[in-house]
């Protein structure tokens, strides 16, 4: 999976960054999911290795302009790709349903494809064979939730150099041994599927907070995650306008993601009072802020690739 940056901005949209707008691609899918969609983020597209047409999910945090302007938009174009976009589906707190027909109401997009629009509460999302998403409720100054995706455990790869050693013939036997069943060999001898069978591998875990202040509910969500996206609008030297604005500093963020033991932090959704380069206090300072209590920590870009990558456990070796 790779996690692609095409809003890093908050508030409004700079010459350096957009505002706020995330893709989770699934390289062997071919499918991409998004993250909030502010203003501008279709034309981010134009510019990204993905296709409109093979989006699949939106996951909207909460109904701030900044993560929601681009939504029309970019489903108005999706529109116009000729029969090739396959269904869509749209998640979002409440009020996500309002907005959405009221602009219709006034600027109706006739959409060539089937949106499904889905009403988000902290709990389970969505789940596949593959992956749960699920969500909390962060703390902002409206409803704002947070999302979590983990894939499902996938089971270890059968050894087959092991069952050849052993003696056992190709054929149903191997198909019994690699979903751990037992076996009985034609000379009597019994063999436990599960010796021949690799470690289970875990699933990759990825969080996306919105915009939050530090709260229990992005920290118990983002637990042993292995990539945290989190807000850091400010540094902690302002942390009088986070507080005010409900967002988080750099500080902040670095701190939930130590005591959530996440692997890597992604910080996002910048304040472009620290963009100039000669001023008092510059992004290289936000980054060391970060940095000094979680050392694993990244500035988001805009179009930066994130890839995040599965941790394969050593398979074993049977014992003769």
């Amino acid at each position: 999976m790779i996690v692609t940056f095409l809003g890093t901005g908050s508030g409004a949209p700079t010459t350096r960054r957009n505002v706020s707008g995330i893709a989770l691609r699934f390289l062997q899918a071919g499918k991409w999911w998004l993250f909030d969609c502010g203003e501008g983020t279709q034309h981010q597209l134009l510019r990204s290795p993905m296709k409109i047409s093979q989006l699949e999910k939106i996951f909207i945090t909460h109904l701030h302009g900044d993560h929601l302007y681009g939504l029309i938009g970019l489903l108005a174009s999706r529109s116009l790709r000729n029969g090739e976009a396959a269904p869509l589906t749209l998640y979002g707190p409440p009020g996500l349903d309002r907005y959405f027909r009221a602009i219709m109401e006034t600027s109706p997009v006739h959409l060539q494809y089937s949106l499904q629009l889905t009403t988000v509460s902290e709990g389970t999302v969505y789940e596949d064979e593959d992956v749960i998403v699920t969500c909390r409720l962060a703390k902002h100054r409206v409803p704002s939730f947070a999302y979590a995706v983990q894939e499902k455990e996938k089971p270890g790869a059968f050894q087959i150099e092991l069952a050849r050693q052993a003696g056992v013939p190709s054929g149903p036997l191997y198909g019994a041994l690699k979903r751990g069943e037992q076996v009985t060999l034609p000379d009597g001898t019994v063999l436990e599927g599960k010796d021949f069978v690799g470690e289970p591998q875990p699933g990759r875990k990825i969080v996306f907070s919105g915009d939050t202040e530090p709260c229990q509910s992005v920290r118990e969500l983002a637990q042993n995650a292995d990539l945290l996206v989190h807000e850091a609008t400010y540094a902690h030297k302002d942390k009088e306008l986070a507080v005010r604005s409900g967002h988080s500093t750099a500080r902040e963020a670095a701190e939930l993601a130590r005591q959530a033991s996440v692997k890597q932090l992604c910080l996002t959704h910048f304040s472009p009072r620290y963009e100039d380069e000669e001023g008092d206090f510059t992004m290289d300072d936000l980054l060391a802020e970060a940095r000094d209590i979680h050392p694993d920590t990244v500035l988001a870009a805009d179009l930066l690739d994130v890839p995040v990558k599965r941790v394969r456990n050593v398979s074993h070796t049977r014992e003769k």
